[in-house]
């Protein structure tokens, strides 16, 4: 099999796509960063480029602020959060139209509704709970970018909306003010592709993280957090996704992409040029190469040559033409 050095400089020459500038931190970023890191059952990691490099978590956050929720609800968030993709965007002004929740934990509304939901009598105490449990993910100390969050809070008036629309649908307890300081806090996260690796990994290995051996949640909670990632956590190009790299993941505007392929491996790419609809445009790339490399596709057939869909396209696959 191809070094991880290899596979990373098989995609490196991939273009297109746009730095998101939604807060200056984000437009500052190098289009050129690009980094990778693997992290296997037993902890060993491999990792290639700039995968230590420090960024902010912002949407690849989601995942595990509805696993801090479930576990600190004892399962109760599925009663107050969706499950079902939405094929919209991921800041739509938008809730279930018969409950008033957020369609699903991967969209803000979602996020900004269960960064609330974890334990703490408040925003602070929330914040330092969230902190604390992205850091055991991870297996090492986090850090909030107050500048960052800061800014998150500023510019973020799609939150703020979202915040005070389920207020008036009795969803959230919180003042808007304090649930979105609350979420920008969380997306304010800084981490490197290492430590969203190991993260990606602690679902991936039924809530254990595989570098410390702590178990993070219990089993039940990240097979419930993995589902929901493998339907929602490439918005609506989860369907995409899921039929070109067939690996439950999390994309983030900064560039970042989490995977987490049950019992086999975490992954983490970042590199910040997105696409149309916010995903890494290299970090698909990429991810379909490791999935193709690895083997890692939900829905693949063992002894079967795999392809990626554009192969497939080309050749015109399941089509006669004799």
């Amino acid at each position: 099999m191809p070094s991880l050095d290899a596979l990373r400089a098989s995609v490196l020459s991939t273009r297109g796509g746009a730095v998101d500038d939604s807060i200056p931190q984000l437009a500052d970023a190098d289009p050129e960063l690009f980094g990778v890191a693997v992290v296997h059952p037993d902890g060993e990691m491999a990792a290639s480029g700039d995968a230590d490099h420090l960024f902010s978590i912002q949407s690849a956050v989601k995942p595990f602020l509805f696993a801090l929720a479930l576990a600190d609800t004892g399962g109760e968030a599925l009663d107050q959060v969706g499950i079902e993709p939405t094929g919209e965007a991921f800041d739509a002004l938008k809730l279930e139209s018969h409950t008033g929740r957020p369609p699903n934990p991967m969209v803000n509304a979602g996020a900004l509704l269960t960064a609330n939901l974890v334990d703490g009598d408040s925003g602070d105490a929330r914040s330092r709970r969230i902190t604390a449990g992205l850091s055991a993910f991870a297996g090492r100390d986090l850090d909030v970018d107050r500048e960052i969050s800061e800014s998150e809070q500023l510019h973020g008036d799609r939150n703020h909306a979202l915040a005070h629309l389920m207020r008036s649908e009795g969803t959230l307890d919180q003042t808007a003010d304090e649930a979105v300081a609350v979420y920008a806090r969380a997306c304010s996260v800084m981490v490197d592709a290492t430590a969203l690796a190991v993260m990606g990994a602690t679902l991936a290995f039924g809530g254990r993280n595989p570098v410390t051996g702590e178990q993070v949640v219990s089993v039940a909670i990240a097979r419930d957090v993995v589902s929901v990632m493998a339907t929602c956590g490439v918005y609506d190009g989860s369907g995409r996704w899921m039929r070109a790299v067939g690996v439950p993941a999390k994309s983030s505007v900064s560039g970042a992409i989490v995977l987490s392929a049950p019992n086999r491996l975490g992954a983490a790419i970042v590199s910040p040029p997105l696409d149309e609809l916010g995903t890494s445009v290299r970090g698909e790339a990429l991810s379909r190469v490791l999935s193709d490399e690895y083997g890692l596709h939900s829905f693949g057939f063992p002894g079967r040559p795999s392809r990626s869909a554009e192969a497939e396209t080309e050749v015109g696959v399941g089509v006669d033409r004799t």
